[in-house]
C-alpha cells in the first residue's frame, strides 16, 4: 500500500552526553525548532512501530537505549492513544523559535487518558481555543 503524507523526524537515542553533541545553530532551521510536543509525539510513534516490528521488546529495551525510566517511556508511549486527527495537528505544527509554544506534553498525556476519541476530540478543541491556536 502507498503511504502519503509521511512525515519523517529523527532522534537520537543516546543521549547521556551533550559535550560531543552538534551546536544547536547546526541542527536547526533558521525557521526555528518543532515544538517539543511534536518531537515527542513522533518519537512515540517510532517507539510504537519499533514494539510493533519487534526491534525491541518492551517498555525497559527502549528505557535503555534512551538512558531514560520505563516510566517516561511509558509517558511517550501514551501520546499514540491520541486519536489520529489530533496526531497529524500535532505532528503539523508550525516550527517555532525563541518562544514557548502554548501547548504542552503534559496536557495532551491528560487528554490520552480519555480512550473515547470523540471525547479527545472535545478536550482537544478546548485545549487549542485556550491555548488561541484555533
Amino acid at each position: 500500500m502507498e503511504r502519503q503524507n509521511v512525515i519523517e523526524i529523527q532522534f537520537p537515542l543516546h543521549t547521556r552526553s551533550r559535550r560531543n553533541a552538534p551546536e544547536a545553530a547546526e541542527t536547526v532551521p533558521e525557521a526555528g525548532r518543532l515544538p517539543r510536543v511534536t518531537r515527542v509525539l513522533a518519537l512515540a510513534i517510532q517507539f510504537q512501530e519499533m514494539l510493533r516490528a519487534g526491534e525491541v521488546h518492551d517498555c525497559a529495551d527502549l528505557a535503555r537505549l534512551g538512558g531514560v525510566s520505563r516510566e517516561r517511556i511509558s509517558q511517550i508511549l501514551k501520546l499514540a492513544w491520541l486519536a489520529p486527527d489530533i496526531q497529524m495537528e500535532v505532528l503539523y505544527f508550525p516550527p517555532v523559535s525563541g518562544v514557548n509554544f502554548p501547548i504542552h506534553e503534559r496536557a495532551l498525556r491528560e487528554i490520552s487518558n480519555h480512550l473515547g476519541w470523540e471525547q479527545q476530540r472535545e478536550l482537544w478543541a478546548n485545549l487549542k481555543q485556550k491555548s488561541h491556536l484555533s
